[in-house]
């Protein structure tokens, strides 16, 4: 984005990283083709879905043939996948495109569960409330 007058023009670049964590749920067929230019081309998609309390189900993209045999992505695998997002027209409707560029195997150092430590406090007497109870002359209060 460029912001300024004839004088002087400030570019401003704006990253922010998307990355989602979870495990791969479906392996979509891989598919190819050739470019107007006549280059060949392969891409193939794949299902993550996250471990929230909600799970959501995302469906990414691996661009070329050697990024899909690089990352090696399998049915199962617990990953965090790093992805672009862009989004295109075609014949007047909008579509995105969430591509991958870059995955980690296993959870990210901050997604993994944290232990809970267990405090070992005094043991406290709790007192019997049940003689009182039958009492008609003592008040709780």
């Amino acid at each position: 984005m460029l912001f300024g007058n004839k004088r002087t023009i400030f570019a401003v670049h704006f990253e922010r990283i998307m990355e989602i964590t979870g495990k791969i749920i479906a392996v979509l067929p891989e598919r190819g083709g050739v470019s107007k230019t006549g280059n060949e081309w392969k891409t193939q998609e794949y299902v993550i879905e996250t471990h929230e309390q909600y799970p959501k189900k995302v469906c990414f993209n691996v661009f070329g043939a050697d990024k899909i045999a690089q990352f090696n992505i399998q049915a199962g695998d617990e990953m965090t996948v790093s992805f672009d997002i862009n989004a295109r027209e075609y014949q007047g409707r909008w579509y995105n495109d969430i591509r991958a560029w870059k995955v980690e195997r296993g959870t990210a150092s901050g997604a993994a569960p944290m232990d809970i430590p267990v405090i070992n406090a005094p043991k406290v007497e709790v007192p019997d409330f049940s003689k009182a109870a039958n009492d008609p002359d003592d008040l709780p209060f």
